[in-house]
């Protein structure tokens, strides 16, 4: 049996008065606050990701996402989005959430307050005829040339050896054209994030981050881009979206005992800070680095000692609050109250 559990899809501020949020009585989400900001979330059965297989991770995205495009449709325009499959299991630990990122959150919330994310893809129109223009390239007939004069019929090898001039030829043209298009549509954008390509068809695949105002001028590049290019290029536009791309809330765990052994390792006392976690990391990395010892179990020190050091500095960061100082507190109760860590990956 699945234990129940609370997803969370995304945080908004509040500002958005009663209406906004009675509409959610109509949806499976609801919203728990903190302050001035609020988790939109739902009730679901607890899940870990790599447990699921490809169509259930599938399913469990498209809820996702479509969840968090009908909050903008509800009028919610400024959502930071839940890294994928963010799953607590109580109120107190979404609230928890809520609290260790409460600046960091407003932070990025004045950061995306006219900013809209438009993603977009551009393929072939025709690619099969795409494909035949390049093999009448020059280049190309050139080695079909030196095949025939041969006088010996064309061989596998041969024909692969085409075949990889065409490839290389449709790559290097592909991302000469990919280049043009992302530096004419960035001109009215605050930032671009190309994306991986999913096939030869496919030229371009990147998302924008631009003003909302800007839609317009995007698209009017877009017309233009589309005369320059004869029709040959399909743009598929997504958006406006939440900017799943340059702003997307994560939450890490942190371990208590690795985090009292770490404290252990590098020899600290129960009050830190970065330089002190910094100082005694370099001092035992002395001690243990390879080319300064030949001692067998050298390595594997200062691998341990190099863990220690990321832990307490993943540490520092999800303990330290700026109003009191540059000191966080290793103390057992103090570690227990900061064993989560919210961040914004960007």
């Amino acid at each position: 049996m699945e234990t129940k559990a609370i997803y969370i899809y995304g945080i908004v501020p509040n500002f958005y008065g009663t209406t906004h949020f009675q509409s959610l009585d109509e949806s499976s989400v609801y919203a728990i606050t903190y302050k001035n900001i609020s988790a939109i979330v739902s009730d679901r059965d607890s899940v870990r990701l790599d447990f699921l297989d490809r169509e259930s991770l599938g399913y469990l995205l498209i809820n996702h996402q479509e969840t968090i495009e009908e909050l903008m449709g509800k009028g919610f325009a400024m959502i930071i989005p839940m890294k994928l499959g963010t799953i607590v299991s109580s109120t107190n630990e979404v609230i928890n959430i809520l609290s260790k990122g409460y600046d960091l959150i407003i932070e990025t919330l004045k950061k995306i307050e006219y900013l809209t994310e438009i993603d977009l893809a551009v393929t072939w129109t025709d690619f099969s005829d795409t494909v035949k223009e390049i093999a009448m390239l020059p280049e190309i007939g050139a080695l079909r040339d030196a095949i025939q004069d041969t006088g010996e019929p064309a061989t596998q090898a041969d024909q692969v050896k085409i075949g990889m001039l065409i490839q290389s030829k449709l790559t290097e043209g592909n991302k000469q054209i990919s280049l043009q298009i992302i530096e004419a549509l960035s001109s009215c954008c605050v930032h671009v994030k190309i994306h991986d390509v999913m096939n030869d068809q496919m030229l371009a695949n990147a998302a924008f981050l631009m003003n909302r105002n800007k839609r317009e001028a995007f698209e009017a590049i877009i017309n233009h881009l589309d005369t320059r290019f004869e029709g040959k290029l399909n743009f598929k536009l997504v958006g406006p979206l939440p900017c799943y791309s340059f702003f997307t809330i994560e939450v890490n765990h942190l371990n208590y005992n690795e985090i009292l052994q770490a404290k252990m390792e590098l020899g600290l006392r129960e009050e830190i800070s970065v330089p002190e976690i910094k100082k005694a990391y370099l001092n035992k990395a002395k001690q243990f680095h390879p080319d300064a010892q030949e001692n067998p179990g050298t390595e594997a020190n200062f691998d341990r000692i190099n863990k220690a050091y990321q832990t307490l500095l993943e540490y520092f960061a999800s303990a330290h609050e700026p109003a009191r100082g540059d000191m966080v507190s290793l103390a057992a109760e103090k570690i227990t109250e900061n064993l989560i860590m919210v961040k914004i990956k960007e």
